[in-house]
């Protein structure tokens, strides 16, 4: 039997329901249930005490829900998160909190094994770097975008229009919010409106006035300011070295 190495936070205020899911993660060995909660404010006393690697979290707990206990932690503080509810109404929700899953109960052994089988191979990855989506809304509902596919992104208020070829999505969040999302995905600022993805930097090139220019492998051409010139190009320098 593999020892267990990941950390579990059963939070949900029906006894009924943190069983269950300790019975379905009997089937992990990889997880030892480190506590259980029964409201929002024990979640936030064990996040410290414990400092588990996934919550199982359940959205409407007394007084303190789980919403509000990621709002008061902050997302980039909180563990793995795995929404466990009986409503799907609040999926949208859940995942703009960058939740690694949303389940309705009562959740079956095969869905619950595809949420461990995504929860693993985050928990494996040697800097634990949060899921590589960005969730956006459309007129036909809701869109997941993996950042990866995304050639860059602009400014637009206080939104963010995130560009993936030439159809453009937009985001309910500041340019200078979402830059700290995606920085770590190869995402670099060109100027002071426009993030630029290096993978997807076809050449680099000038005009007649000596501008610098990313032309993207979907032909967009994003002018880059003089300021941010010389990061920019030794960024896509090391980038180019790293795939060598």
């Amino acid at each position: 039997m593999k020892p267990a190495k990941w950390k579990a936070l059963i939070a949900d205020d029906e006894p009924a329901a943190r069983r269950g899911v300790r019975q379905l993660l009997a089937a992990f060995p990889e997880f030892v249930v480190a506590g259980e909660c029964r409201n929002g404010a024990e979640v936030l006393a064990a996040l410290d005490s414990s400092s588990p690697d996934v919550v199982f979290l359940d959205v409407q707990m007394p007084g303190i829900d789980g919403f509000e206990v990621i709002k008061r932690r902050t997302v980039e503080r909180m563990p793995a998160v795995v929404f466990l509810t009986a409503f799907d109404q609040f999926a949208i929700k859940a995942f703009e909190t960058e939740a690694l899953d949303y389940l309705v109960k009562p959740v079956s052994e095969m869905r619950f094994a595809a949420t461990i089988n995504r929860l693993l191979k985050r928990l494996q990855s040697s800097e634990r770097v949060r899921e590589e989506t960005i969730l956006v809304t459309t007129s036909r509902g809701a869109t997941v975008l993996h950042l990866s596919e995304i050639d860059w992104i602009e400014a637009a208020g206080n939104y963010s229009q995130l560009w993936v070829g030439r159809r453009s999505y937009f985001l309910r969040e500041s340019l200078q919010l979402l830059e700290k999302r995606v920085e770590q995905n190869g995402f670099i600022r060109a100027h002071r409106r426009a993030l630029v993805r290096l993978d997807g930097v076809r050449e680099l090139t000038r005009t007649r006035a000596g501008a610098s220019i990313a032309v993207l492998s979907s032909g967009v051409r994003v002018p880059i300011s003089r300021r941010r010139s010389a990061s920019f190009t030794a960024a896509l320098r090391q980038q180019a070295v790293g795939h060598d």
